[in-house]
């Protein structure tokens, strides 16, 4: 209530401090979805921040284990035959997304159950086709209609019904679309705690992004201004007014700006007009604009620590192999707390919901994602190397088993392997021939898939 009297009032609330920094350096007092959504698709530096964290989140698609690990059992093949038919993780990546923009993002849940949006969910027939598709919708979308006022409910406070409207965000041309009311239930909420009551990704770094967008716009119309720069003129001594207004043909002295304004229009609007003016000199304008690096760079430097994405990361100029492979771990890192503690919550919720509704068995379900701090494959190689290398050192007493060396280069160990073990008996049976013929000859290692 304050903040709304605040906005309906600003002068009864006017700062006490010296500077109200908002209004002297052009910053937004408060700031709206519209906000979000404009800084996202209008600046590159937003849009970078929020699709490459969305992008490395999301680096390999989850999948849905029937235990700790996969097992491969028919269940877990026909939920990742389906999800990626229906593209759900897509849906439910494109809701992680619009949850970065706005203070909230939603997936609706779309289920052949025979009941309208605005009804629970009770039961649905078993089996995950059940689960047809995921809608993402945006903050700008999806409000809150109805909260839940029931004292004795274990979810009083939350939102009970929400207002899904189909017009898409940003689009005034989309016009005519329905107002759909929604059961929460039926509704993924995508949040820092799964509640609409969070805040956007971008609020912390909006004022470094738009002070960012002023001096690159600012320099690129001040090099413009600099090739094509609006002409000074300048009249000669003893000229008077009436002088101009005969010279020009006009009535009035407000006519002669008109007329000068049109010139001074019509020779900037290309390179190659010529520019003529009786009675008066033409003097280009000069200007001098410094390096605009020396003030961008802190903008978005700032901004990188808000959204903590490394500044490299964030405009793509990695320089120095350690720096980027320190970086690279770095943004991994951060991205594995990001899928621990924000999307694998919201994913175990789903989960919950498909086996309370009968979608899915009772069985101990598990969200399973690659680790993004997995070494890349020349990384792996290199390390199965130096552990041979260590085992040729020590000679008769290897420190590694082959299994090891295999595993650390990421293969199976070769008792998994189909053919293996007839590839070592034929090899060695081909050594023990060659040996009874005569000298030990050096075979050449057999590639096998």
């Amino acid at each position: 209530m304050r903040d709304r009297v605040r906005r309906m009032f600003p002068w009864a609330y006017a700062a006490s401090s010296k500077h109200d920094y908002a209004k002297d350096y052009g910053w937004p007092e408060c700031l709206e979805f519209e906000h979000f959504h404009r800084l996202y698709k209008r600046s590159s530096l937003a849009a970078a921040a929020v699709d490459k964290t969305i992008a490395k989140t999301w680096q390999t698609m989850p999948a849905i284990w029937e235990g700790e690990t996969p097992g491969e059992t028919p269940a877990e093949a026909d939920i990742s035959k389906h999800f990626a038919k229906r593209n759900l993780w897509r849906a439910l990546m494109d809701a992680d997304r619009r949850s970065m923009v706005g203070c909230y993002a939603g997936a609706i849940l779309l289920l052949r159950d025979g009941k309208t949006l605005d009804q629970p969910v009770d039961r649905v027939a078993k089996g995950i086709e059940s689960l047809s598709s995921i809608i993402p919708a945006w903050e700008g979308q999806l409000t809150v209609a109805e909260w839940d006022q029931d004292e004795t409910s274990e979810t009083y406070g939350d939102p009970l019904f929400f207002q899904f409207d189909e017009q898409a965000v940003g689009d005034p041309q989309n016009v005519g679309r329905r107002q759909v009311r929604i059961h929460r239930d039926r509704i993924l909420i995508f949040s820092d705690d799964g509640t609409v009551n969070c805040s956007s990704a971008l609020e912390p770094g909006f004022n470094d992004v738009s002070d960012a967008e002023k001096i690159k716009g600012a320099g690129g119309e001040g090099f413009w201004k600099s090739a094509r720069g609006a002409p000074m003129l300048e009249s000669k001594d003893g000229l008077s007014i009436e002088d101009m207004m005969r010279g020009m043909g006009v009535a009035t002295p407000d006519e002669i700006r008109d007329k000068l304004n049109d010139k001074v229009d019509e020779f900037q609007a290309g390179f190659d007009k010529a520019f003529m003016l009786s009675g008066f000199t033409a003097k280009p304008l000069t200007i001098t604009l410094p390096q605009p690096k020396e003030f961008w760079e802190p903008c978005v430097q700032s901004f990188a620590a808000s959204m903590s994405i490394p500044f490299k990361v964030l405009v793509g100029n990695i320089t120095g192999e350690r720096a980027s492979t320190e970086d690279a771990a770095e943004w991994a890192q951060t991205n594995m707390a990001r899928r621990a503690n924000r999307i694998v919550p919201i994913l175990n919720d789903m989960l919950d919901r498909l086996v309370r509704w009968g979608v899915l068995e009772a069985r101990p379900w598990t969200i399973g994602w690659d680790d993004l701090l997995d070494a890349s494959p020349d990384e792996k190689i290199d390390r199965a190397v130096k552990m041979a290398t260590i085992n040729q050192t020590l000679g008769s007493e290897p420190a590694f088993m082959a299994d090891e060396i295999r595993e650390a280069a990421g293969f199976k160990p070769a008792d998994e392997v189909k053919g293996f073990d007839e590839f070592l008996r034929d090899r060695q049976e081909r050594q023990r021939r060659a040996a009874e013929d005569g000298p030990v000859q050096t075979i050449p290692d057999e590639v096998t898939e």
